[in-house]
């Protein structure tokens, strides 16, 4: 009788991840959580899983409609659809054991139902780090420097981190009454790169009533042009009066002082007026960062201040600033950008085995090199030396080292240098010096 076969496949806007994907993805989330660590942030997690009611509408209308959400039984859950709305939660029922002010990262999955695209998936993994417990513009500026250093330590130079404040967008409703259509307001903002400022005013005037008048004054102010300073002083002129609008100016002016101190080029860290981060969430600064050699795949590195994210779970006043390394997007990004090596194993070194009788040595050997702090594979199977070559190239292997029984009785191993074919006879006793100056 026929046996019936599953067709292997998966989900729409989901994917399966090779060793060739994944171990790129591990070093970058190892680099994500080494500058975490070098700030004092602390590691957390939380449940995949949460009740519907601690995720739907913090992070606004578009949101809850991209939630993966069900019944368990009688309980509404959904399924997180980013770090920090979870992190919130966590934070106002366990602060009083964790104290303030508290550092966190994590690293997790998250689900959204968006439509999938380059480099965005519907299951992605996010790299967060937030500061909670404290509204100092200090937390805000440290925000800045770790998605700086970040970037540089995965390996960018070539990037720009674009920066505003919705206190200043915020300050501009007021003056022109507009607080309650704050939403559709700054979500028509958030297309202006992709729609621009034509079609950006027809959607404020539809989706949030605005007069022509009104819509030009905001687009007016979200493009100001020119240096940091005359942006600055630009922005101070048109929110005279407002006092949300100048102490978000104010904030901006202290961030770019220390940007300055701090010897960070000031290519790479722009104030843009017109991002406004579409979630409802921000309140303060906030974050974006482009690769110059990529813009159109969007940000790879974003977040801000969000100072009432918490008042929905608690009385206690938590504000918090932070951002989330989008890893995945990052990913796709460095591949098209030729950045990743193409490599499908996490050992450098391969033992083939010639001859059967010998195999107890070659496991003795890869072992020793593996307690000296270098990773060995050990071919299993004493097949033709070709085939075993054949899988040291298509793995990416760079060296691969051999013996056999004239080698035995030299106590010597022959070493390939995979990338430039060499290959050199090595005394045993030499040989962990030898491949670890090969591997240097």
């Amino acid at each position: 009788m026929k046996k019936d076969l599953i067709e292997p496949r998966t989900l729409n806007g989901f994917r399966d991840y090779l060793p060739a994907a994944m171990i790129p993805r591990e070093q970058l989330i190892e680099t994500a959580k080494s500058v975490y660590r070098s700030y004092g942030f602390r590691p957390i997690d939380t449940p995949a899983l949460e009740y519907k009611e601690i995720l739907a509408g913090k992070g606004g209308a578009e949101s809850d409609k991209q939630m993966f959400q069900f019944q368990q039984g009688k309980r509404d859950v959904a399924m997180r659809f980013d770090l920090t709305v979870p992190f919130a939660r966590f934070a106002a029922q366990n602060i009083n054991e964790l104290g303030i002010p508290f550092k966190r990262y994590h690293v997790g999955t998250v689900w959204r139902g968006e439509r999938p695209q380059k480099g965005r998936y519907r299951e992605f993994v996010q790299c967060d780090f937030d500061t909670i417990g404290t509204t100092s513009n200090s937390a805000d500026i440290e925000t800045l420097f770790i998605i700086h250093d970040l970037m540089v330590r995965i390996g960018f130079s070539d990037f720009t981190i674009r920066i505003n404040n919705r206190m200043i967008l915020n300050g501009l409703l007021e003056t022109l009454k507009l607080e309650s259509q704050s939403t559709e307001i700054l979500r028509a903002l958030d297309k202006l790169p992709k729609i621009g400022s034509d079609a950006v005013m027809i959607e404020m005037r539809e989706q949030g009533n605005l007069t022509q008048e009104q819509a030009e004054k905001i687009i007016s102010l979200t493009t100001v042009q020119g240096s940091t300073a005359e942006i600055l002083n630009s922005l101070e002129q048109q929110l005279s009066g407002n006092a949300c609008g100048e102490q978000g100016v104010q904030y901006l002016r202290e961030l770019f002082q220390s940007v300055e101190r701090a010897g960070i080029s000031n290519q790479r860290v722009v104030l843009d007026p017109s991002i406004a981060r579409g979630l409802d969430y921000y309140t303060g600064t906030i974050y974006e960062t482009f690769l110059n050699q990529l813009p159109e795949i969007g940000s790879v590195c974003s977040g801000g201040r969000y100072d009432n994210l918490a008042e929905r779970f608690t009385t206690q006043e938590l504000p918090g600033v932070g951002a989330s390394l989008g890893l995945d997007r990052l990913l796709a990004a460095m591949q098209e950008l030729k950045l990743l090596d193409e490599i499908s194993t996490p050992a450098p070194i391969l033992f083939t085995q010639m001859d059967q009788k010998y195999t107890s040595e070659y496991l003795r050997l890869a072992r020793e090199l593996r307690l000296n702090g270098l990773n060995v594979e050990v071919y299993p199977d004493t097949k033709a030396i070709k085939k075993q070559f054949k899988y040291a190239n298509r793995h990416g292997f760079k060296i691969v080292i051999t013996a056999g029984a004239n080698e035995f009785d030299n106590q010597e191993w022959q070493v390939k240098e995979m990338l430039t074919g060499t290959q050199t006879a090595v005394k045993e006793d030499d040989l962990l010096e030898f491949v670890t100056q090969l591997l240097s």
